[in-house]
């Protein structure tokens, strides 16, 4: 009997390998939500190449005052209806993670926790667009985009 988890994780084995940039042998998805996202980008005729938390960039945490190392997970290069080429930064996270927390009477740990996540994954996505606004100074078309359940069609 299969234990009980609160994630769906496992390595996605693609069907055109080719495209993958990156540790094809090493491919982890984390969540179902990921899974869908790599179904996506392996199938796709319009994507070019794709990888998942194959590079590191770093950002600066503001709750403890240190730097750390933020994976995205995923970055894709795609052709566009209109034939340009672009690339993306895609970070999947659950709506109640994107938006801000609202503010509560009561501070509970729950609460706290909420807060505290909201501030990490704000410090990771502003080190990502700056990323990205440093890459398109040099010429490349990159953006860096955050998906949620809606975004991927699941409720």
């Amino acid at each position: 009997m299969r234990s009980e988890s609160r994630y769906y994780q496992g390595k996605f084995y693609p069907k055109n390998p080719q495209k993958y940039k990156g540790d094809v042998k090493g491919i982890v998805y984390r969540s179902g939500w990921e899974l869908k996202f790599m179904k996506w980008c392996d199938l796709n005729e319009m994507t070019l190449e794709w990888s998942s938390e194959e590079f590191v960039i770093p950002y600066y945490y503001p709750l403890d005052g240190r730097m750390h190392r933020y994976f995205p997970d995923f970055w894709v290069k795609q052709k566009c209806n209109d034939g340009t080429i672009k690339e993306y930064l895609i970070e999947i996270k659950p709506q109640s993670e994107i938006a801000e927390p609202k503010k509560q009477a009561r501070v509970t740990p729950a609460y706290i926790k909420r807060v505290n996540t909201f501030v990490k994954n704000t410090a990771k996505w502003k080190a990502a667009e700056m990323f990205c606004e440093q890459k398109r100074k040099q010429g490349s078309t990159i953006e860096f985009i955050k998906l949620n359940e809606h975004d991927l069609h699941i409720s």
